[in-house]
């Protein structure tokens, strides 16, 4: 399971391990338990550092392919529940790494929020080994884990524990239960899980306090191509940058495969992410990751709050908060989302294994994900409410050949409907001839575009009557001094590289206004400052 590659890899990552680690794994008999011995135990040859220990702690750990981290005989609160190969795999490599010493890449605000929480918390995060959104779920709550000993956090992987899936009903996933009840599931992020906490366990008052920035030069909120390409060209410009990101890499982190950015031929969202990460790692960039803006306030200085309570001050602000997925409205979506609704075929792809679905969309996220369907499931209906598809014909070609792919064109979604709480048949009619028919299946993946993530803005700047942010050529807003690029704006041809470039060009026209307002706002900004704090005494 572990090439000697791997290994090589990992005996290179565990050198700056700074406190010895121990995998104490379940006692007791279970199918898998060898191969899981096996591959802890590889992983343990590589360094003196790590140990594995086997112990019955039926309190502690829920099966014998079960295993928990200590450092220094210490119980870290992580736990992982299977075997994390495939995507997990990093999350137990961190988790090792980050318990024994390496920073914790987290804000400080939400380091201090999160040490901050009293209550007893105890995650269980069901996952599956092929779901690369599930690990960003799986990392941020096993560093919360280790920054509040209050905090526990176990990875389950759905696949070993079909009892507990069915049991709890899952069908989608990450799947995130606290203390035993329901509290995310489906596509959820750090950044959600963060908010939703804050909700309900809110830190003491005291602990919310952390250190002002300086006036910054540009603030960008977001984390995709867009706006990584604006925080990367304004840090070459030696501007004070501030980058807000519910995540790095936005919808991109979604996308299996992507072939159309020049240069590089073939890729997947997770590396395209990693890479996005890495450039920006070598600048001087003020990176608050897993936080939302909850509100901006125009004027010379704009003042941006997030989520944390925390408030930036800046000379500019580029707005690249791209998209999310449409919905597509009709009676029974939302009501049984995470029940056989579902957007994500990567992640939630299977639970639906030797299963018929449905995929709503013929543009090449829907060819796409039907395609990514048909080796899992045992039929695809695709459903376009046009009379032709919109997918690339190189998509479409592909989708031809597939057995077990069929293709409804000029159809209209109606309802999901559902049996006994799970998705059970759609409804659609014919536009031609206006009938209507229902076809049983037991699960529908939406794939029909996407909605501006502009809704936090209110009427701060102008937006279209579908919610994009309408810039001119230089990416300028109706407002002054507030610039925005990609997927949330205007601009056409929703693209990875037309996002990247929109960017660029952003950080170039702020960095234009700079130029003659600059001084200016910084003078005003230090006057300011010194009126409040004349007041304060």
């Amino acid at each position: 399971m572990l090439t000697q590659e791997i290994l090589t890899a990992v005996k290179g990552y565990t050198q700056s391990m700074q406190k010895p680690v121990t995998f104490v794994l379940q006692t007791g008999e279970h199918s898998k338990r060898n191969e899981l011995k096996d591959f802890l135990s590889a992983i343990v040859s590589v360094s003196d550092n790590l140990k594995l220990e086997e112990r019955d702690l039926p309190n502690a750990l829920r099966s014998p392919i079960s295993f928990l981290i200590e450092v220094e005989g210490v119980d870290t609160g992580i736990r992982f529940s299977g075997i994390p190969s495939g995507h997990e795999f990093n999350s137990l490599i961190l988790a090792i790494l980050q318990a024994s010493g390496t920073p914790l890449k987290l804000d400080d605000s939400v380091t201090t929020l999160i040490a901050g929480l009293q209550d007893e918390l105890k995650f269980e995060v069901f996952i599956s080994l092929s779901c690369h959104n599930c690990p960003d779920v799986v990392q941020a709550l096993n560093q919360f884990a280790l920054l509040n000993p209050n905090i526990s956090s176990e990875m389950i992987d759905g696949g070993l524990y079909q009892d507990e899936i069915k049991a709890r009903d899952i069908q989608g996933v990450p799947s995130v239960y606290l203390n035993g009840e329901l509290f995310a599931n489906g596509k959820v992020d750090a950044a959600e899980l963060i908010e939703k906490l804050m909700q309900r366990s809110p830190a003491p008052a005291n602990t919310q306090e952390t250190k002002a920035l300086p006036l910054q030069d540009v603030t960008v909120i977001g984390g995709g191509p867009a706006g990584v390409s604006a925080a990367i060209y304004s840090a070459r410009k030696g501007l004070k940058v501030t980058l807000i990101a519910d995540r790095i890499g936005g919808q991109v982190k979604d996308t299996m495969d992507i072939e159309n950015l020049i240069s590089v031929p073939k890729t997947t969202g997770p590396q395209l992410t990693g890479a996005l990460q890495s450039h920006l790692n070598e600048y001087d960039i003020t990176l608050k990751e897993f936080l939302k803006v909850t509100d901006v306030q125009q004027g010379d200085i704009k003042t941006i709050t997030l989520s944390s309570g925390e408030t930036i001050h800046s000379k500019t602000l580029i707005i690249a908060t791209g998209a999310k997925w449409r919905e597509l409205g009709v009676p029974g979506e939302k009501e049984n989302i995470g029940n056989g609704v579902a957007y994500c075929p990567h992640c939630d792809g299977p639970f639906f294994k030797g299963k018929d679905v449905a995929v709503i969309g013929g543009g090449n996220s829907g060819i796409e994900a039907a395609l990514d369907l048909a080796g899992i499931v045992k039929s695809v209906t695709v459903f376009e409410f046009m009379p032709e598809l919109k997918a690339d014909q190189v998509l479409l070609n592909k989708a031809i050949e597939k057995a077990n792919i069929n293709i409804l064109k000029n159809v209209a979604t109606q309802e999901i409907k559902a049996s006994q709480g799970k998705v059970s048949s759609i409804q659609y009619q014919d536009r031609a001839t206006e009938t209507r028919h229902e076809l049983a299946l037991d699960g529908v993946f939406v794939q029909i575009g996407l909605v501006p993530n502009s809704g936090f803005l209110g009427n701060l700047v102008e937006q279209s009557r579908f919610g994009e942010i309408v810039i001119n050529e230089k990416c300028q807003t109706s407002e002054s001094g507030i610039y925005a690029c990609g997927d949330v704006t205007t601009v056409p041809y929703k693209q990875i590289v037309v996002a990247m470039g929109e960017g660029a060009k952003a950080s170039l026209s702020s960095f234009e206004y700079l130029l003659s307002e600059g001084d200016r706002l910084q003078a005003l900004y230090d006057h300011e400052q010194t009126d409040n704090m004349a007041l304060a005494s």
